[in-house]
């Protein structure tokens, strides 16, 4: 057991980096955020720059330990948690990438995924990765590196080039490239990972020409990742915990048990619906993902991906500039008494689950001389929960046709929950309890707890589960006849929005 109960988090996300150093308790003694460009080069495409996010999270986590007075050698563990699906390649033995990263919402492969689907992949996937074709996921983001870089698949199978989702290139990096490797949670999102036998699959491997030589060593989200170099933040630190940042919410959040549910509300919204030690096929094309391997135990999950939530208020922000800045939104939805007819369906890079339509795009409904722009942020909000909704209803048949553990009430976390509002139309529109807790940065507190279950600060999960603490709770108050009506408004505007080759449920 480590002698020291300090644990660095570091939180490697969409738009920005960070780095939290907890205490044993789940305490914050210091923190840092730097953030981190968007680059679009084309329509659809997103892109981060590598060296931009090495840089950053090498900054973020010596700023956070100085603000909190606490020396690198008094460190027990890191734990990474990443930006998941998000697809980098780079040299073995340099180190130096061959391109920006290809972000999880970049759409430039959905001809590719069309096509695949159209010589009868799917179901393979599907039944190996728990997974559906769409560009949102790393393999054909990655086929699509290895066809466009000059050499890079030749050079692949030469065994020159590593593929990385961003954990595995802050591990290789934080190791002066001594290991390349990731967890099963960030491998069972790449469309590569059979996650029934826990191996990179041969056959989509084949379909994608993708050679193996490329692909990093899988470990439990708990134990050995390597050791940080010196002269990176002044003193060796193990590397003990990894996932990603849906998986590690979840386990900040303590959802062990089968049955549990969390949201996490950011640039995007997912949920992960824990499903125990036995995967469930969803018949509402949702993804069957694995949320964590500690020792040999897996512990499966439902999830639901919602590509815009706080995206959208940011675009009204930066792109309307209907706000000045985030925070405004929860007053000016309090401001009016609904939206006014008004519904926001923010498909700016396509439909997530349940839907799947990658060539569905966003629109703004049932505008009137009389719409504000009160009218239109709370209509954004509104769009975030009714996704939710989707998504929990989905769950819940799934649950009951396999026989598991239906949802519970939803611990919620992430930037937007500061919102008392979003929190309460939540809850009005899923009628059942919404869970803040004390900590909503449960991304990270999930890394740390990771580490530190691998370097015996917990002894177990229930160690752990205890120190979760409800910062509020907010019950359902909306009358069900208000509730139906605005839910089927949402549901016709989705079917506005449709493009006709997203498939139905």
């Amino acid at each position: 057991m480590s002698q020291s109960r300090h644990l660095l988090a570091i939180d490697q996300g969409t738009t920005s980096s960070r780095a939290i150093l907890f205490d044993a308790e789940g305490r914050v003694l210091g923190q840092a955020q730097r953030e981190l460009t968007q680059h679009y080069p084309r329509e659809g495409w997103v892109e981060h720059d590598p060296e931009e996010i090495w840089a950053g999270v090498l900054a973020v986590a010596r700023e956070a330990l100085a603000r909190a007075g606490v020396a690198p050698s008094e460190l027990a563990a890191i734990g990474i948690t990443n930006q998941r699906e998000t697809t980098l390649l780079w040299e073995r033995e340099s180190g130096e990438v061959l391109h920006r990263a290809i972000v999880w919402q970049d759409r430039r492969t959905a001809e590719l995924c069309a096509r695949l689907a159209a010589e009868g992949l799917e179901e393979r996937v599907r039944a190996a990765t728990g997974l559906v074709i769409d560009p949102y996921f790393s393999a054909t983001k990655l086929a699509w590196l290895l066809d466009h870089l000059p050499q890079a698949r030749t050079r692949a199978e030469r065994g020159e080039l590593c593929f990385g989702t961003v954990d595995s290139f802050l591990l290789f990096r934080l190791t002066g490239g001594r290991v390349h490797a990731t967890d099963p949670a960030n491998a069972s999102r790449t469309m590569l990972f059979d996650i029934h036998r826990r191996c990179w699959d041969e056959e989509l491997l084949r379909a994608l020409r993708i050679p193996p030589a490329l692909l990093p060593e899988v470990r439990p989200n708990a134990g050995e990742f390597g050791v940080s170099v010196k002269e990176l933040l002044g003193a060796p630190v193990p590397i003990a915990g990894m996932a990603g940042d849906q998986q590690a919410a979840s386990f900040g959040q303590a959802c062990f048990a089968p049955g549990t549910l969390k949201s996490t509300y950011g640039t995007g919204c997912f949920l992960l619906f824990n499903t125990g030690d036995r995967p469930v096929a969803s018949d509402n094309r949702l993804l069957t993902t694995i949320a964590w391997q500690l020792d040999g135990q897996v512990t499966y999950a439902l999830e639901g991906s919602i590509f815009i939530a706080g995206a959208a208020i940011q675009w009204l922000r930066d792109g309307l500039g209907v706000l000045r800045e985030a925070a405004e939104s929860e007053a000016l939805a309090r401001s009016v008494p609904d939206t006014g007819g008004v519904v926001f369906v923010p498909a700016f890079t396509g439909l997530g689950a349940p839907h799947w339509d990658a060539e569905a795009r966003g629109a703004v409904l049932g505008l009137t001389r009389g719409t504000t722009r009160a009218h239109i942020v709370r209509a954004a909000l509104e769009a975030v929960c009714y996704q939710t909704a989707d998504l929990i209803a989905a769950m819940g048949e799934d649950a009951r046709r396999a026989g598991a553990a239906l949802p519970t009430e939803l611990r919620v976390d992430g930037g937007m929950v500061a919102n008392d509002w979003l929190c309460q139309y939540l809850a009005d529109v899923l009628d059942r309890p919404v869970d803040r807790p004390r900590v909503i940065e449960t991304t990270a507190l999930g890394a740390a707890y990771l580490a530190g279950l691998a370097c015996g600060i917990y002894p177990s999960l229930d160690a752990i589960a205890a120190r979760w603490q409800r910062e509020r709770r907010f019950e359902p108050a909306m009358a069900e006849e208000v509730r139906r009506a605005r839910l089927d408004m949402w549901a016709d505007a989705v079917r506005r929005v449709r493009s006709g080759s997203g498939r139905e449920r």
